[in-house]
C-alpha cells in the first residue's frame, strides 16, 4: 500500500513550488477525482448525504478508499498549517481562536488516520504488517502535531515516540530514506522541543526518550515492532546502535577528560569513532586503488565529524542564549569539546588531501596519469612511466599546480587549527603544528623550470624546512600501509622526504657548478672594470658579493633622465638639412634681383618663458 511513500510524495511535489495553501487546493482536486472514480461524488445540484465510514471490505476491493482517507486527513493537516503560516507573521502571535481552529483541524485529521489504522488492523483488509505499522505511525504523527499545538507535552511525547519507534524499525527496508527524512526533519525536533518543555534533561538522547514513552503504546504494537526489528526496542534507534557503537559519556582531548552533557554531541562523536573503524577496514580490504577512489572513502567520516561540529556549535549557542557566561563549567567543557571535534574534522580533511596528492605525500615527482583504470595501469605501467618522463615542461607545471592547490589547502587547514580555543596555550601542540606546516611547505617546493641557480635556492629552502621539522615529527610511528591518513605525519614520511631533498640538493649543486663552468669569461677576468653592486640588484650573486665594490666613488658624471622642459628649449636650436634659415633665404633672393630686401619681421614670443616652436 505504501502509505508513507504516498503521503511524502504528495507533500514534496506540492511544497516544492508552493505553500500549504497550494497543497490544500491540490488535495481538494485530488479528493474530487478520487470520489468520482469510486462513484461516491455528490452530483451537481444534488443533495449531500453523509458518507459512511470506510470498511475493511471496501479497502480490500479497491485501494482508492484507502487513498480517500489519506487525502482527507492530509487536507485537514494542510489547512491547519496554512492558517498557522498565515498568522505566524503577526506581532501578537497566534490568538486563542486561531489556535483553536488549528487544533480542531489537526484533531480531525488525527481521528481520520486513527480510524484508517483500525480498519487496516482487521483481517478482512488484507493489509500486511508493514502497512499496519505505517498507518499507526501516520496516525501518531498527526495526533502528536495536534497535542503539540495544544501544548500538552507529555501526551505529545507519547504520540511522537510511537511514530519514531515505528519509523526507526521500518528504516531498515528499501524505503529507509523516506523514514529517515521524517525522523530528522519532523519527529526528532518536535521530541526535543517537547522534552525541553517537559523539563527533561538535555543530556538524555532522543532515542532513550522515545523508548521511555513508547512503553505506553501497548503490547500489541510492541509485538509487531519486535517482529519487524527487535533491536529498536532494545536501543531505541537501530542506526544509532549499529552506526555509533553506543554514545560515550566522556571525551578526552590532550590529557583532559570532559563530560559530554549534550546527547546530540555524544551520538555524533560515537558515529565518528564508528566511521573511523569502517574507514580502516575499507582501506585494508580495498587493495590498490586510485587516489580519487581512496579520497571517496573519507566522505562518510567527514560527514560524521561535521555533524559533531554542528552539534557542539548548537549546544554552545543555546547556552549563550540562556545567558551562561564563559567561566561556567558547562561552557568550558563545551569549548574543549569544540576544539576536539574541530581538530578531528580538520585532521580527516587533511588526510583526504594527502590521499589525493599521491603516494608518500607527493615527495616523489610522478607525472603519470592518475585517472587511468586499475587494470590498464597495471598492464602499461612501464609505458606510462616513460610517457611521464617525456612530458613537456608546461604539462609538468600544470600537474604540479594541482598538487600546489592541495598543499595550500593543507596549510590553510593547519592555520585554522591554530585559531581554535586553547591551541595557542598548548606549547607542545603548537610546536607540532608548526613542524607539520614546515613539512608540507617543503613538499610544496618544486624546481623544473630550468633555472639551475633558482632551483638550488628552492631546494635549499625546502631542505631547511624539512630539517627543522624532522626532529619534531620523528616521534610518530607508522601504523601500517593501509592506515588512514590524517594530520599525523609519521617518522617514515619525514625521513623519506629528508633523504629525497638531500639528494635533490646535491643534484642541484652539481647542476649549478656545470652551469657556472659553461659560462663565458667574465669582464673582471679580461681586465674590464666590474659593475658596482648597486647597479646589479636584479641579478642573483652566484659568485658571492663583492663588498668592496658596492657603489661608484667618487661619483662620476653620468647622463640621467630629466624633465621635458629642457627638451623643448633644445628643440628651437635644431636645424634640418631640408630647411634653411629665413635670413639666408632672403639673402639668396636679393642676390638674384636689385631690389632691396624687406626688413625682417621678428617672430612673436609664445610658449613657456617665450620659447616656442
Amino acid at each position: 500500500m505504501d502509505i508513507t511513500k504516498f503521503i511524502v510524495s504528495h507533500r514534496e511535489s506540492a511544497l516544492l513550488y508552493g505553500d500549504y495553501s497550494t497543497y490544500q487546493n491540490q488535495l481538494s482536486k485530488k479528493l474530487l477525482n478520487c470520489r468520482k472514480k469510486l462513484s461516491i461524488a455528490t452530483k451537481k445540484r444534488g443533495t449531500f448525504h453523509p458518507r459512511n465510514q470506510v470498511t475493511a471490505e471496501q479497502v480490500t476491493e479497491d485501494h482508492g478508499y484507502l487513498h480517500l482517507q489519506l487525502l482527507t486527513a492530509e487536507r485537514t493537516w494542510a489547512n491547519a498549517l496554512a492558517v498557522k503560516a498565515a498568522h505566524s507573521v503577526e506581532t501578537k502571535g497566534i490568538g486563542g481562536k486561531t489556535r483553536s481552529h488549528i487544533v480542531s483541524r489537526l484533531e480531525k485529521g488525527a481521528r481520520i488516520a486513527e480510524q484508517l489504522a483500525e480498519v487496516l488492523n482487521q483481517t478482512e483488509s488484507g493489509a500486511s504488517s508493514v502497512d499496519i505499522l505505517e498507518a499507526r505511525a501516520y496516525a501518531a504523527l498527526l495526533r502528536g502535531a495536534a497535542l503539540f499545538e495544544k501544548q500538552h507535552w507529555e501526551p505529545c511525547l507519547k504520540s511522537y515516540s510511537v511514530a519514531r519507534i515505528i519509523y526507526s524499525a521500518l528504516s531498515t527496508s528499501t524505503k529507509g530514506d523516506i523514514f529517515k527524512d521524517l525522523l530528522s526533519e519532523t519527529i526528532d525536533p518536535s521530541i526535543r522541543y517537547a522534552a525541553y518543555q517537559a523539563k527533561i534533561p538535555r543530556t538524555l538522547p532522543i532515542a532513550e526518550i522515545a523508548l521511555k514513552y513508547f512503553q505506553y503504546a501497548g503490547p500489541e504494537l510492541a509485538a509487531r515492532i519486535e517482529k519487524q526489528n527487535p533491536a529498536v526496542l532494545q536501543h531505541g534507534d537501530a542506526d544509532a546502535k549499529q552506526g555509533a557503537g553506543g554514545a560515550p559519556a566522556t571525551l578526552t582531548w590532550r590529557g583532559r577528560e570532559v563530560k559530554i552533557e549534550d546527547a546530540a554531541i555524544a551520538i555524533a562523536w560515537a558515529a565518528v569513532g564508528a566511521e573511523r573503524g569502517r574507514l580502516t577496514d575499507k582501506l585494508s580490504s580495498a587493495g590498490s586503488l586510485l587516489p580519487k577512489d581512496l579520497a571517496g572513502a573519507y566522505d562518510d567520516i567527514l560527514v560524521a565529524s561535521q555533524d559533531a561540529v554542528d552539534a557542539t556549535k548548537q549546544a554552545i549557542d543555546e547556552l549563550k542564549s540562556e545567558g551562561v557566561t564563559q567561566s561556567d563549567t558547562r561552557m568550558q567543557s563545551l569549548q574543549i569539546t569544540r576544539t576536539a571535534v574541530n581538530y578531528e574534522m580538520i585532521s580527516w580533511r587533511i588526510g583526504r588531501n594527502r590521499v589525493l596528492i599521491g603516494q608518500d605525500d607527493g615527495a616523489r615527482v610522478d607525472f603519470g596519469a592518475p585517472t587511468r583504470k586499475k587494470k590498464q595501469q597495471e598492464e602499461t605501467e612501464e609505458a606510462s612511466e616513460d610517457k611521464g618522463k617525456d612530458l613537456t615542461p608546461g604539462r609538468q607545471i600544470a600537474k604540479l599546480k594541482e598538487k600546489a592547490v592541495l598543499y595550500d589547502g593543507i596549510l590553510q587547514s593547519l592555520e585554522s587549527i591554530k585559531e581554535l580555543p586553547g591551541v595557542a596555550n598548548d606549547q607542545e601542540l603548537s610546536t607540532q603544528l608548526e613542524a607539520t606546516s614546515q613539512y608540507f611547505t617543503a613538499l610544496k617546493s618544486h624546481a623544473i623550470a630550468g633555472n639551475a641557480v633558482n632551483a638550488l635556492a628552492l631546494v635549499k629552502h625546502a631542505l631547511d624546512q624539512c630539517n627543522a621539522a624532522h626532529p619534531v615529527l620523528s616521534g610518530g610511528s607508522d601504523d601500517g600501509k593501509f592506515a588512514p591518513r590524517n594530520i599525523q605525519v609519521t617518522n617514515q614520511h619525514a625521513g623519506l622526504l629528508r633523504d629525497i631533498l638531500g639528494g635533490e640538493h646535491q643534484r642541484s649543486r652539481a647542476l649549478v657548478e656545470i652551469h657556472n663552468s659553461n659560462k663565458p669569461t667574465s669582464a673582471s677576468q679580461t681586465g674590464g672594470a666590474g659593475k658596482p653592486l648597486s647597479s646589479q640588484l636584479s641579478n642573483y650573486p652566484a659568485g658571492g658579493v663583492d663588498l668592496n665594490n658596492i657603489v661608484t666613488y667618487p661619483p662620476q658624471l653620468e647622463p640621467i633622465p630629466v624633465k621635458p622642459l629642457f627638451l623643448d628649449v633644445a628643440w628651437n636650436y635644431i636645424e634640418y638639412p631640408a630647411k634653411q634659415r629665413p635670413s639666408v633665404a632672403v639673402q639668396e633672393k636679393t642676390k638674384g634681383t636689385d631690389e632691396e630686401p624687406e626688413p625682417e619681421t621678428k617672430p612673436q614670443k609664445r610658449g613657456w618663458f617665450g620659447f616656442g616652436r
